[in-house]
């Protein structure tokens, strides 16, 4: 008798882990117990670790993927929202100076959605939402549910910390993935980020998928194959889900670092940001409007986030969002203010210009080497739990499609300690300029995933 067979009494997990390594489908049932079994202990870190791995070897259908997602999200708690709310959110992949959700979140509050927005740190090359926010002066990034529920009533969004009761199934297997090799396994991808989402119980997600050379997912094909199954499974538990893939071959906007990337999302909070920063926090909340029915067209959708930078509005639920997350109203006044002040940022002791060896144009930044530069300053971790550096980074004065002449500077690297001759020519050696190239500035956005 299989154990497809059996009650779920009599269920051992010895049993389940074979079926896995041999290659069976588990049925919505199994994949309920097993993690049940994963988030009571009674799975024991042995058996996780052989469970990660079978599943990593043999793969797992959309219908498993789907039924654990589930697992995981009614692991722990599930918010709910009043009735009438639009609940929204975005993920993205990770990338290289990426700031989307500082601007996306109040905007879409500005639209009139709720943005529940649960994120997470930096790890390694990719900088976390939640440092960048706590470089704020008294921004906390823990809120109680009830508080959460204040702030989305009050403002329309928070950018909050994963909590130890929000999907416990997920940060039971996260450490293990990491020491059995199995990071990479899409299903174990795709469960560990739908279901965080699916506990905020939204009915609209769009997916920022990024690919290149300061992303995780180096092709296209591959980021659109993450991406349909992240679609497919986030539509498959009741999210209505778009995906776009984006290019990451070099950092997004100018700034890359904690306190300079918040001064960056403010001035897009003017209608002053970069152009690539604005174009994809207009195409992904437009795909919420679209999805929402709260536009009839992607480019009205695109239109109306616009409005809200350029209008204040966004602009102004930003400031009370920060002031409902612990920032005192003078600090939230000061960055907010029609004539921003942004002193209230930490800011490095040292501001060292990086100067062109010739004359062109810039057609190529090596995002990954920028963000290896940026940890080497302090900006990232290595580890968690290591101290960061909210003050230090990279400012590009010029970015990929603008002309330079030999000893303009063309970057500043904001440091505290003195630099090491290694790290200038690592950054002379992340910037390609040629002299008789077109000056042109490509879109990010390469494809939609539905």
């Amino acid at each position: 008798m299989t154990a497809t067979q059996t009650s779920q009494s009599n269920w051992r997990i010895p049993d389940l882990l074979a079926m896995k390594r041999d290659g069976l489908a588990y049925s919505e049932d199994q994949i309920a117990f097993l993690v049940r079994s994963v988030s009571d202990r009674s799975m024991d870190d042995c058996q996780l670790g052989a469970l990660l791995m079978a599943v990593k070897l043999q793969d797992m259908t959309d219908a498993e993927t789907i039924a654990l997602t589930k697992g995981m999200r009614d692991s722990g708690s599930v918010f709910s929202w009043p009735k009438d709310w639009r609940v929204v959110d975005k993920h993205s992949t990770g990338g290289v100076g990426d700031k989307v959700s500082l601007a996306l979140a109040p905007a879409l509050a500005a639209c009139g959605f709720k943005v529940p927005m649960i994120s997470g740190r930096g790890l390694e090359h990719t900088g976390g939402t939640l440092d960048k926010l706590e470089s704020i002066p008294g921004f906390k990034v823990s809120l109680t549910e009830a508080e959460m529920k204040k702030a989305l009533e009050e403002v329309g969004c928070c950018i909050v910390g994963q909590t130890a009761d929000i999907v416990p199934a997920d940060r039971r297997m996260y450490a293990p993935r990491d020491v059995t090799s199995t990071v990479k396994s899409v299903p174990l991808i795709v469960s560990s980020i739908i279901s965080k989402k699916a506990a905020e119980t939204e009915s609209g997600l769009v997916l920022d998928v990024k690919f290149g050379g300061g992303a995780f997912m180096k092709t296209q094909e591959e980021a659109g194959a993450l991406a349909k199954k992240m679609v497919d499974v986030a539509n498959g538990v009741g999210m209505a889900t778009t995906a776009l893939l984006t290019t990451m071959d070099v950092p997004l906007g100018r700034a890359i670092g904690n306190a300079l990337e918040v001064r960056e999302s403010l001035e897009c909070l003017r209608g002053n940001g970069p152009e690539d920063l604005e174009e994809l926090v207009t195409y992904l909340g437009g795909e919420l409007l679209l999805s929402a029915g709260a536009a009839s067209t992607l480019e009205e959708a695109r239109q109306k986030l616009a409005k809200t930078l350029r209008d204040g509005s966004a602009r102004t639920a930003f400031c009370n969002m920060i002031q409902k997350q612990g920032v005192t109203k003078s600090v939230a006044e000061a960055l907010c203010g029609d004539v921003p002040d942004y002193s209230h940022l930490p800011s490095s002791v040292h501001v060292t210009a990086i100067k062109a060896a010739s004359s062109g144009v810039l057609v190529g930044m090596d995002a990954m080497a920028m963000a290896k530069i940026s940890l080497e300053l302090g900006a990232g971790r290595n580890k968690v739990g290591d101290p960061i550096n909210y003050s230090v980074g990279i400012m590009l004065v010029k970015v990929v499609g603008e002309s330079v002449k030999e000893g303009e500077t063309w970057a500043e690297l904001h440091h505290d300690s003195p630099l090491p001759p290694s790290l200038l020519q690592k950054m002379q050696g992340a910037v390609t300029i040629k002299a008789s190239a077109e000056a042109r500035k490509p879109s990010r956005v390469a494809a939609r995933v539905v």
